[in-house]
């Protein structure tokens, strides 16, 4: 079988499906009287049926929970309903960890009001017992559809390949498959492949971390490459710029958003891929990745896949079909500018031994033409970088009189950089004094004397002096009353 590769993003997400329109609640309600303490909660075709009493007692019971908020007179809940039930048959046929229920909205107005139900029919999703702040779905409307979206947030959106039979099985079962391949498994760029698999639902998502995987499909460095079917062979798709929407789906106004940002999409088929994030939901990795905060939505970004370079609109635009293209089509004339990610320049951050960099003061500190800079690029959350952090603060202080010497660290995961991309941690690079902007990567054992004899060296090491061969018994028994040796 045939296989050509392309690598693709981290970001591969088809956008969620919509419930369309929908219908508005309407019609005279009144509140049903509370059930007697105690009393079992009904089902119907294995939905559990609640009010505003025996929702809470479903939240303590059930861990994770769907409930979908219908009205008897809706078109749209009486086509789901089928679909529903059949969604949680498969679920309970795979002892799946999750319970479907449902609740009447206009017998229900204070349930209704709590959850900001606009229209029917709302699903929405609890976990752990959490009701302030469900996630509301907004996927296919089909009993598999569900069933899937509910799999990937009560268990890995992704399947843990450790050879290559678990490849070819994945790849074999399904038509469409992204694997990410990553050296760190608890990295950034892991989190985010996960977080993000929870919603294409349309595609199978596995990952890996071995090497021999890496070497069979031909790749040196973090990739997520997408296997697409058509027999007889497999072949990758790649399309360079996604441009993400991100939108808050608790709040109605997304639904409006939604229809914008897909009638703008047919004109760029093939040349760019639309996304959209929720930044109500557990996406915090991909706010940060574009350096964002959630208070910010509705908003969009662009990102090349191959260059990383990420784009923003100019000032703050209305979401419309119209403004979109039009900032596509920017984008794809060059005619906005990419941003790079920074923090803020620490008022102290040249008080210590260790110098805080940021990509602002970056450039000037690092490309010095008096000064040695010796930079660790980190993450706060990689054990490699703790586990080396006291042998870097030991090397600042060892130099911290030389004048000619700076040590420093900058925190690659909220910093980006012009010169260079860092795509793992830590990172070391050396930047030697003088006009030629030269930088040297640091690939050897990263203790402190190590470390000395690299920047005493100038930014290289010494080559080490052959090892004497080991001594016969006799010998060595004789040459140990010569007390240590001295170096010359």
């Amino acid at each position: 079988m045939d296989k050509q590769l392309l690598p693709v993003l981290l970001l591969l997400l088809g956008v969620s499906g919509s419930w369309g329109q929908g219908e508005e609640p309407g019609g005279p309600s009144e509140v049903l009287p509370e059930e007697p303490t105690g009393e079992e909660v009904p089902k119907e075709d294995g939905i559990l049926v609640l009010n505003h009493r025996t929702l809470s007692l479903a939240l303590q019971e059930h861990s994770a929970l769907m409930v979908e908020f219908y009205a008897p007179w809706c078109g749209h809940c009486k086509e789901l309903a089928p679909e529903y039930s059949k969604a949680a048959a498969l679920l309970a046929a795979e002892s799946a960890v999750v319970t479907l229920a449902k609740v009447d909205g206009p017998a229900e107005p204070e349930l209704t009001k709590e959850f900001e139900v606009v229209g029917y029919p709302t699903l929405k999703f609890f976990q752990n017992g959490n009701r302030t702040n469900p996630e509301e779905y907004a996927g296919p409307k089909t009993a598999e559809g569900i069933a899937e979206w509910l799999r990937r947030r009560v268990g890995p959106s992704a399947t843990h390949l450790e050879d290559e039979e678990g490849v070819q099985a994945l790849m074999a079962k399904w038509d469409m498959v992204v694997i990410g391949f990553f050296q760190d498994l608890q990295g950034k760029d892991m989190a985010t492949f996960l977080a993000l698999a929870k919603d294409a639902l349309d595609m199978t998502f596995g990952f890996t971390d071995q090497p021999q995987l890496f070497e069979k499909f031909g790749l040196t460095k973090d990739t997520v490459v997408l296997f697409k079917k058509t027999s007889p062979k497999i072949f990758a798709a790649k399309i360079l710029n996604h441009l993400l929407l991100f939108v808050n789906q608790t709040l109605a106004q997304h639904r409006e958003l939604l229809t914008d940002f897909r009638e703008a999409a047919p004109p760029f088929r093939g040349q760019v891929l639309f996304v959209m994030v929720d930044v109500a939901a557990d996406n915090s990795h991909v706010l940060n990745y574009f350096g964002l905060k959630a208070e910010e939505a509705p908003t969009l970004r662009l990102i090349n896949v191959e260059t990383t370079k990420k784009y923003a609109p100019t000032g703050v635009i209305a979401i419309t079909a119209a403004s979109v293209a039009a900032f596509c089509q920017a984008v794809l004339h060059g005619e906005i500018k990419h941003y790079l990610l920074s923090q803020e320049i620490p008022p102290d951050w040249d008080q210590g031994p260790v110098k805080t960099l940021v990509s602002k003061n970056f450039e000037q500190v690092a490309f010095d033409e008096t000064k040695n800079v010796f930079v660790k690029f980190y993450a706060p959350w990689c054990s490699h970088c703790k586990e080396m952090a006291p042998a870097w603060e030991a090397l600042a202080e060892k130099y911290k009189d030389r004048e000619d010497i700076v040590i420093a660290e900058l925190d690659a995961t909220a910093n980006e950089l012009e010169a260079f991309s860092v795509l793992g941690y830590p990172t070391l690079k050396f930047f030697p004094a003088g006009p030629d902007r030269k930088v040297i990567d640091y690939k050897s054992t990263r203790d402190l004397e190590t470390f000395s004899k690299f920047l005493d060296s100038g930014g290289h090491l010494p080559k080490e002096e052959p090892k004497e061969p080991a001594a016969s018994a006799p010998e060595a028994q004789a040459n140990s009353t010569l007390g240590p040796k001295e170096e010359l």
